[in-house]
């Protein structure tokens, strides 16, 4: 299967500037820095390790790697880690993506195979949940946004998901009634999200705004 390149994460990454100047905080890349890290990259795993050589120098007392595994610290006490496997399909990989600091969650970059997706690693329990997107932070710390959509490898679902104290589960998706080729997502305020999105086979983009009381949403039961 054909590898989710990072060239789709900096579409995204200008996707939501251009919605939200400013809307990136903390030590996110702004989508020039992204394209620069990532402009001679092999391949989604490639680009990401570029990516987590910035963000160890930015955040150096987060994370550490040691050969194929990545040490990151858990708060107050604690290391998760995070190796890298080889295997005939590509194998696993892991990088330090950003650090959303209202969260006090870390977003790593995966890979697995031809597939690419981030982990939101929440440094108070060590908790995990696997994410199609990268996640952006609702104003108010309750919630996160993805938004993930492509020809193929995707799931094609713009997703809300709940930050708790004990883990962060899905809440409300929804999928167009058409296909989209990509979609960037970001917070309008906290009960509202903003996506521009490129209908499949459109060059021209289009925007538009979800409250989360919306209807039409599928909400998701609590397990």
């Amino acid at each position: 299967m054909p590898t989710r390149a990072c060239a789709g994460v900096v579409a995204r990454l200008a996707l939501v500037g251009a919605l939200l100047p400013g809307a990136t905080v903390g030590t996110t890349l702004s989508s020039e820095e992204l394209a620069a890290a990532c402009a001679q990259t092999e391949g989604s795993a490639h680009c990401a390790r570029k990516v987590e050589e910035i963000q160890l120098k930015r955040l150096p007392n987060l994370a550490t790697r040691d050969g194929g595994t990545l040490k990151v610290s858990l708060y107050p006490t604690g290391v998760a880690m995070f190796t890298d496997t080889e295997a005939l399909n590509g194998g696993k990989s892991f990088a330090l993506w950003d650090f959303v600091s209202e969260i006090n969650t870390v977003i790593l970059f995966a890979t697995d195979g031809g597939n690419a997706s981030f982990i939101a690693l929440q440094r108070a329990n060590g908790r995990r949940i696997d994410l199609p997107a990268e996640p952006k932070v609702s104003p108010d710390r309750t919630r996160l946004a993805t938004a993930d959509f492509c020809a193929s490898h995707c799931v094609n679902e713009l997703a809300i998901w709940r930050v708790t104290k004990e883990g962060v589960q899905k809440e409300l998706a929804w999928k167009p009634a058409e296909p989209w080729d990509d979609a960037g997502v970001a917070w309008k305020d906290a009960g509202t999200v903003v996506v521009e999105y490129t209908r499949a086979g459109r060059v021209e983009g289009a925007t538009l705004e979800r409250r989360l009381t919306d209807a039409s949403w599928r909400r998701i039961d609590a397990p």
